[in-house]
């Protein structure tokens, strides 16, 4: 039922709150937040989720809106939620929890969000399988009693290791690449299944590089889980990914993930 494992699930939410200020919402260590709070005013975060809630933004939000705290959002009726938080607290790495919000209220770290309205895209799961893909859930919230997980997401970082070593899908317009993994995480309830990753190539001289910037994020999945032979997670084509879009990879590339 969920994000790769869910029941009712957002691709990405557009940005919270600005990482650095003392007080805000931060997905990192301290060390991270070097940036200057004069590019990060709340308001461009509330306008970016009202052009989503307009309809005027619909796609995935990487490489929009840098030096915000991005997160996906999945909504579980209230019978299983209890199950949900204890798979994600289990499995941080999959779900690294920034909020809890019950049905039509608005999450802490983002006042005036509505979370019916204000991402981009929702997929509706009903036992476990895809149902459709809408632009609007207040139906779904006022049938079913709710509550909503928020959870880290990549695109946090993805602008700070673009500025140093590239993202390729940003640099190729595309979603990032996701593929289904032989890791195994913990079962909780009726929540289990293996864990999905996103793929980016670098250089083997880039890869240390990869690794410090993105472990600085452990609330947005922080640094790779495997670098190097792809088949030694259970990816056997990295040409054909599960979710999001194949991206480029040039000849002495490694994969990291």
């Amino acid at each position: 039922m969920a994000r790769e494992n869910s029941a009712f699930h957002s691709e990405s939410m557009p940005p919270a709150y600005p990482m650095r200020e003392v007080g805000w919402l931060h997905s990192g260590l301290p060390r991270a937040f070097s940036m200057d709070k004069s590019r990060c005013g709340r308001d461009r975060a509330r306008r970016f989720r009202e052009r989503c809630r307009k309809g005027e933004f619909d796609s995935p939000t990487c490489a929009q809106e840098p030096d915000f705290v991005q997160a996906n959002l999945i909504g579980i009726p209230k019978d299983h939620a209890f199950d949900f938080l204890q798979f994600s607290l289990l499995n941080s790495r999959a779900c690294p929890l920034l909020d809890i919000v019950s049905g039509r209220d608005s999450p802490s770290i983002a006042a005036e969000a509505d979370l019916s309205t204000d991402l981009p895209r929702y997929r509706v799961f009903r036992h476990g399988a895809f149902v459709e893909e809408t632009k609007d859930t207040s139906r779904f919230v006022e049938e079913k009693n709710l509550i909503f997980f928020l959870v880290g997401c990549s695109f946090t970082w993805e602008h700070m290791l673009h500025e140093k070593v590239g993202v390729r899908h940003i640099q190729e317009w595309k979603n990032v690449p996701m593929f289904k993994t032989n890791i195994p995480n913990e079962h909780i309830g009726e929540f289990w299944g293996n864990l999905v990753v996103t793929m980016r190539p670098c250089m083997p001289g880039n890869l240390k590089q990869c690794i410090d910037t993105t472990s600085d994020y452990p609330g947005a999945h922080g640094g790779p889980v495997h670098a190097g032979n792809p088949s030694a997670i259970g990816i056997d084509d990295l040409g054909k990914p599960d979710y999001g879009d194949r991206v480029t990879i040039h000849d002495g590339e490694v994969y990291r993930a």
